[in-house]
């Protein structure tokens, strides 16, 4: 914390304060002027948007070169790079675009556009998801090559291509998000008002992120501030009719010269959900609370951003059918689950150089009750830090040096301990170079990593509740090269070989009791998973089409896996944890057609595969079928103060599993349609939206091969009415 107070306040005393301003217009081809194009300057993360009459401006910017993006929905994206002088003028004419914009990249390390990034990584904004997902896993589902493993309506685990769990990492608000993420049934745990946008990376990140990050990362994007010198507030309130539950929410941003400030309160509540046999699922039922806030403080040297969220959740835990109840009370066997998180991110920049610093804490308490009785108190701390020194506009080339790192405890206060009590030490050193050149980018790295694990013996020697003391020590060497060259002016490729790694955790390693329905025992001899992944993307375009595929090959040695050892312990089956080296391949492929004289119209289409294999020919377990979704949307214009309005026809088509792991039954097929509508109109100031979408229209009785609940036979939702309002002013 000491350090932290240092960098803040070098940075709010730097007395070298230049007053270059940047200035212009932005109009199309006709000369029209254009509102709410986005200026950003994504080397000092600033920005702002044009007024109405298409005016922007740039106050208090450091000199030296800086790159320049423009962006708006329906227009090509302009990136340049201006030398800045104490007043610049540069207009911008935006040209029609059949895509969206080209949107700028958060999770990788140079903040490029996608357009422009070596890694294909995929983003979508939560507004333009399926409007009634109860979830923010199941809305990253749309994503080709990535699915959900769910337990109930309120717990969500997101899977990237048949990778889940510990190997998945999530980061929200710039740091790495910590909550006991191995167990089936602990969701993200996060809300999604106050989100602006998800990013995720298919395959390893070992080299950006570190441990965790071997099957690929969910970066949450935090929403931003207010651009200019105003005052919003959004009002937002959802029904389902399925749950019969509501979502609401209530937020407010405000920017004054150079501090900001948001806030976002949000509040869901849903009954047990309902088969299409109209069969209320018990306990499925949640109710959860979410709070984020944010400030911001910028000058011509200097900006922080501080975030804080708090969640509280009480999740129900469904094990069989049992009474029918439209109850939103929790009760018999639940969790209760509490998050903090605080983080402070600062960038530092001067001439060439740019220092961000990235601290944040997680508080991460877990309570498990059965009857109202706790039995699990368990809670989990987490300090982490990632700095980054980034060395611009040399040239063509660019460098990043940086340190990442985490301190984190496991503590127990209930009676009955699954994981003992532990320290885990952290500590990550890596470089990273972007380099353009032609129609050309190449990117490299190379990362060392470091993982003390220690822990306290625990319980009477010989009983089943006995835990031996640990101290483990895991070292590891990831890098990364990636190539992206644009062919030609329709056709881009990307390919990247990459090296990743995943230390045990501490279930793996330590675990001794009852968990998920099993009693399972951890293994003190695992080591570290390591692998190895190269991914192949081929994009083309024109004026009315674009194609996509993505294949990929990941290799990983020392997988760890949890199988039945033949015993029982009080009626429970006991599982332990192996290991073998083992492969997962397969790819993705799609199209967004989009008619050139039926701009109205967009049809998108993408397929999905991954096959998973242990080394002695045995299938992995949770592995998805194979996947078709296709959306179709209209767009359309029914009044000068409805003019944004769409039509929405979702499908996902999921195959038989049949490629199963001895330990589970095969995954049926089945075809799901969703359709939606809505609309946007003003009334003075207020900006007002209104959606109805029905997921599940034909009422499908199904059970999802990666469902939690699938070993009870207990079905996914039945068909489920969304109807929303918001109003913003």
């Amino acid at each position: 914390m000491k350090l932290l107070l240092s960098i803040l306040c070098i940075g709010l005393s730097l007395s070298i304060h230049t007053q270059n301003t940047l200035s212009g217009k932005i109009t199309d081809t006709n000369n029209t002027p254009i509102t709410g194009a986005e200026i950003y300057l994504s080397q000092i993360h600033k920005g702002t948007i044009s007024d109405a009459k298409g005016n922007y401006t740039l106050e208090k910017l450091p000199n030296g070169k800086i790159d320049i993006i423009i962006t708006f929905l329906g227009y090509e994206t302009i990136t340049i790079v201006l030398e800045m002088a104490v007043n610049t003028t540069k207009n911008f004419i935006l040209h029609e675009a059949i895509y969206e914009m080209d949107e700028i990249i958060i999770s990788t390390p140079f903040n490029k556009l996608q357009s422009h990034n070596v890694m294909k990584v995929e983003n979508i904004k939560l507004t333009n998801t399926i409007i009634g997902a109860l979830n923010l896993t199941e809305k990253m589902s749309e994503i080709p090559g990535v699915s959900t493993i769910a337990s109930g309506n309120g717990i969500g685990k997101p899977v990237i291509r048949g990778l889940s769990g510990n190997r998945v990492l999530v980061y929200t608000q710039g740091v790495k998000y910590e909550n006991f993420q191995n167990g089936e049934k602990h969701g993200l745990g996060i809300d999604e008002n106050g989100i602006e946008n998800i990013e995720i990376i298919k395959g390893p990140a070992s080299l950006l992120y570190g441990s965790d990050a071997l099957g690929g990362v969910i970066y949450l994007v935090p929403e931003k501030f207010e651009t200019s010198s105003k005052t919003s507030a959004n009002l937002s309130s959802v029904f389902q009719s399925n749950a019969i539950g509501f979502s609401n929410s209530l937020g407010v941003k405000t920017t004054k010269n150079r501090f900001k400030f948001l806030a976002i309160a949000s509040y869901n509540t849903q009954s047990d959900y309902e088969t299409a046999d109209k069969i209320r699922v018990t306990n499925s039922r949640f109710n959860a609370k979410d709070f984020k806030a944010g400030f911001g403080f910028e000058n011509d040297k200097f900006n922080t951003d501080i975030r804080y969220n708090y969640n509280q959740s009480f999740n129900g835990i469904t094990h069989e059918i049992n009474e029918q109840s439209t109850s939103k009370e929790v009760k018999g066997l639940y969790q209760k689950i509490n998050n903090h998180i605080l983080s402070v991110k600062n960038t530092i920049y001067y001439n060439a150089l740019t220092l961000t610093t990235n601290f944040g804490y997680t508080h991460h308490n877990r309570n498990l009750f059965k009857n109202d009785i706790k039995t699990t108190d368990m809670n989990l701390n987490t300090i982490s830090y990632d700095i980054k020194t980034h060395l611009l506009n040399t040239g063509d080339f660019e460098t990043i040096f940086g340190i990442q790192g985490m301190y984190q405890t496991n503590k127990n206060y209930g009676d009955t301990i699954f994981l003992p009590d532990a320290t885990i030490f952290d500590f990550g050193i890596f470089a990273t170079s972007n380099y353009e050149f032609n129609n050309n980018t190449i990117q490299a790295g190379i990362r060392f990593d470091n993982r003390n694990i220690n822990t306290k013996e625990h319980g009477i020697i010989g009983s089943s509740t006995h835990f031996n003391a640990l101290d483990k020590n895991l070292n590891n060497i990831t890098g990364a090269i990636g190539l992206k060259s644009n062919l030609t002016k329709k056709i881009v490729s990307r390919i990247n070989l990459a090296l990743g790694f995943r230390a045990p955790n501490l279930s793996e390693l330590t675990s001794n009791g009852f968990h998920e329905g099993r009693f399972e025992i951890g293994n003190n001899e695992l080591k570290n998973e390591k692998n190895f992944q190269i991914d192949a993307n081929l994009e083309y375009s024109n004026k009315t089409v674009e194609f996509f595929v993505n294949g990929f090959y990941n290799s990983i040695q020392n997988y760890i896996f949890l199988e039945p050892n033949g015993t029982s312990l009080n009626n429970f089956d006991v599982y332990t944890y192996n290991q073998d080296d083992s492969k997962l391949y397969g790819g993705e492929f799609g199209f967004h057609l989009h008619p050139k004289k039926y701009k109205w119209i967009h049809l998108k289409s993408s397929g999905e595969s991954v096959i998973g294999k242990i080394d002695t020919g045995e299938n992995l377990p949770r592995i998805p079928g194979f996947t078709i979704k296709n959306n179709i949307k209209f767009e359309f214009s029914m009044h000068p103060k409805f003019d944004s309005n769409f039509f929405v026809l979702n499908n996902r088509n999921i195959f038989k599993q049949t490629k199963i792991s001895e330990h589970e039954d095969q995954g049926e097929a089945y075809t799901l349609f969703d359709i939606g509508f809505g609309s946007n109109f003003k009334f003075g100031k207020l900006k007002t939206k209104f959606f109805i979408n029905i997921n599940n229209l034909l009422n499908k009785n199904y059970i999802d091969h990666l469902s939690v609940l699938k070993e009870d036979n207990i079905a996914n939702p039945g068909r489920n009415i969304s109807i929303g309002l918001q109003f913003k002013f």
